[in-house]
């Protein structure tokens, strides 16, 4: 098979298909529009061309031996265009939901600034600063749950105490960032920071720093040098800190947590640790006091689902507002329609 025919018959493929012929041979395929995969599987062949193409007659094969179901058409049929706010079509596939999908204009409701309401705390951000006051807590919620408020909070009973607090983060923009926060909240006197670059007001009550000039600060101190407050060290704030999974950084916050003084009390925030529990279980085992875990997977931000087509026309995912759980999820008939078309278009051999 010669070059020119290889290419013409990956141009007949699915991009699903290509996608699976894909897999172990190009790097992030699943980035790529169905062009510019036909080009890199061709670039990636070489002098390997006999098993890709042995591998792509599988695949077509097995796509024979497995008809769509009876009733169906193996593509669906082009829906109209949807206007914005225009109610979506009411035709459905066989095994979708009785009820119309939802419109553009019920999936963009409700984005924007929310009205101001009083702040009442959450039952679990009260229940991680009661837990501080006699363990080290970590705090696994979703992103926008309020985990700095518990730090805020945190902060400012510690300072109140007369207590030190080292407050954490991977980055310098973000060490930056936090500086300014709360520089404005506590007041410029009461805060300082550290990084590789930066030296402001460091015996502050309240020092902003990345982990790893923390964990340089603790090496010093057990040889004896001493640059900052840690003998009236009372918190120490760890944010980001699934970074402890890295696989070069994450050392970083395991020495620091390991050399962190005993009479301090850890607070590790993220919104994405994978095993908190595992975590907090070795933490207990490591320091004299137990490590109390708050978790919930309760977004107070929902997410939505949109599909942005090249050409701009923006359309909803799913049937749904929010995002389904499950599998067999039908999606937006104008998002099929979108896909049928970019396909349709990205079909056309690149000549």
């Amino acid at each position: 098979m010669t070059t020119d025919e290889l290419e013409q018959l990956l141009a007949e493929q699915p991009v699903t298909r290509l996608h699976r012929l894909a897999q172990g041979r190009v790097p992030r395929h699943f980035r790529l529009g169905k062009r510019r995969l036909i080009e890199a599987l061709l670039q990636h062949s070489g002098d390997k061309r006999a098993g890709l193409e042995s591998d792509l007659q599988v695949l077509i094969e097995e796509s024979l031996k497995t008809p769509p179901p009876p009733h169906r058409k193996a593509r669906p049929e082009p829906a109209p265009r949807l206007r914005q706010g225009a109610a979506a079509p009411t035709g459905q596939a066989e095994g979708e939901p009785a009820e119309s999908p939802v419109d553009l204009t019920a999936f963009l409701e409700g984005i924007g600034v929310p009205e101001p309401k009083p702040f009442i705390p959450d039952a679990w951000q009260e229940d991680a600063l009661t837990s501080l006051a006699t363990t080290d807590v970590i705090v696994s919620v979703p992103t926008g749950s309020g985990k700095t408020y518990v730090a805020i909070e945190a902060t400012r009973r510690a300072i109140e105490a007369d207590r030190t607090v080292i407050y954490t983060s991977p980055l310098k923009a973000l060490s930056n960032t936090k500086f300014t926060e709360f520089s404005r909240l506590f007041g410029s006197d009461r805060v300082g920071i550290l990084t590789g670059d930066r030296q402001d007001n460091p015996q502050a009550a309240l020092l902003i720093m990345t982990t790893e000039i923390l964990r340089n600060l603790l090496y010093d101190a057990a040889g004896g040098e001493i640059d900052v407050r840690l003998d009236t060290l009372g918190l120490v704030i760890m944010d980001e800190s699934q970074y402890i999974a890295d696989p070069e950084r994450g050392v970083v916050w395991e020495e620091t947590i390991i050399f962190c003084p005993a009479q301090a009390k850890l607070l590790l925030l993220s919104a994405s640790i994978g095993n908190p529990q595992d975590i907090a279980d070795w933490l207990t085992s490591i320091r004299p006091t137990p490590c109390h875990l708050i978790r919930h997977h309760r977004r107070s931000v929902p997410l939505r689902a949109g599909y942005l087509h090249p050409t701009g026309k923006l359309a909803p995912l799913f049937r749904s507002v929010g995002i389904p759980h499950g599998g067999g999820t039908p999606l937006h008939p104008e998002s099929k329609r979108l896909f049928a078309q970019y396909e349709d278009e990205t079909l056309r051999p690149n000549r």
